[in-house]
């Protein structure tokens, strides 16, 4: 089922397309607009944006204006932000119906999204779930699966009943087997776009494992249209982690440069980390995509040069230059980084 979220469409066929949310408080509007756009320059296809009071809904709706991605509120215990919201401009918002008391109240979402063409995530986080705080600390991790699950089941019923279909499905945990297998069983049961990411991750060095691991896992087996990595600070760096896992599955085209380093073992007789860290340096000027590989030895190494770009076997006390999969020279060791800084910006000439 396909899904329109201001002009992007998600569902089954369509790009993975990357989320994350604004840090800085909606009622700094300039703020928040240099952050959307910050996002979007980096790769984000879609931002969200917390919207808690009425005077964040107020903001909400000058932030919009000012962008040309869509825009998401997150809306969480009220129904009156959430309509206030959608009259604003949302192009969808982020709903845990289970922090909505009345059911009359959701309607009243409904409505106005129904009106204004307004897709509605449908959220369920293990820590919000009805009757998962009753539980003891040791409960199996089937059984908050399974609660996640039948919570889903009643909230898509309530929005079905109504007959509305815009729905984008998301369930998540900070535990990344849970939240793997409650998203493989919502996507066996239902047939709406999911939103893939745990809902705490950490500190980026401390997420990425996590979250690669957990959305990897769901992508690599078809489930999944947009995805967000949850760090804590600098959302550019969200979107940078989930370029990575998009890249790495082959769901995305790499756009930046690829440093292949060969693992380093008792062959080696150069340096291949400082050599490596050196040519790090001279990538990150560029900003087209080339694949550069530094190896230390003849085991994997003319295979690996033969796969980029530009590349180096290292030997004693020199390097055998590669381009194009073609040896085309020797250098002394002390003058391979120049030597390979040179070969990489004669491939873009």
């Amino acid at each position: 089922m396909l899904v329109e979220v201001g002009g992007l469409k998600l569902g089954w066929g369509q790009p993975i397309v990357i989320q994350s949310m604004t840090k800085v408080l909606t009622t700094n509007v300039e703020k928040c607009v240099k952050q959307v756009k910050e996002l979007a320059a980096a790769g984000c296809g879609l931002v969200r944006i917390a919207v808690p009071t009425k005077a964040d809904s107020e903001a909400f709706g000058k932030i919009v204006g000012k962008c040309n991605i869509p825009i998401i509120a997150d809306i969480h215990f009220s129904a009156a932000r959430a309509i206030e919201a959608i009259e604003a401009g949302a192009a969808k918002i982020r709903l845990n119906p289970g922090n909505i008391k009345d059911p009359e109240d959701i309607v009243r979402i409904i409505d106005a999204a129904k009106m204004h063409g307004t897709v509605i995530r449908v959220g369920v986080n293990e820590a919000s779930i009805r009757n998962v705080r009753k539980k003891k600390v040791d409960t199996p991790m089937d059984e908050r699966v399974h609660l996640m699950l039948k919570e889903m089941e009643y909230y898509v019923k309530f929005f079905e009943d109504r007959r509305f279909p815009f729905l984008v499905l998301s369930a998540k945990s900070v535990n990344t087997v849970r939240t793997i297998e409650v998203n493989r069983a919502i996507a066996e049961k239902f047939h709406y776009p999911m939103h893939l990411g745990l809902t705490h991750a950490g500190l980026p060095e401390d997420a990425k494992v996590s979250s690669s691991v957990a959305i990897g896992t769901l992508l690599a087996e078809g489930i999944g249209d947009t995805i967000r990595v949850s760090t804590a600070g600098d959302p550019v760096r969200e979107v940078e982690i989930a370029k990575e896992i998009l890249i790495s599955l082959g769901c995305r085209e790499r756009e930046e440069p690829e440093l292949i380093v060969c693992p380093t073992c008792g062959r080696c007789q150069v340096d291949v980390v400082r050599l490596a860290k050196q040519v790090k340096k001279t990538l990150k000027k560029i900003k087209k995509p080339i694949r550069v590989a530094v190896m230390g030895c003849i085991v994997n190494g003319p295979g690996e040069a033969a796969d980029a770009d530009v590349a180096v076997c290292a030997a004693k006390g020199k390097g055998f230059i590669y381009r194009g999969g073609e040896q085309i020279k020797t250098v002394p060791e002390e003058k391979l980084p120049d030597a390979l800084a040179k070969e990489i910006e004669k491939h873009f000439k």
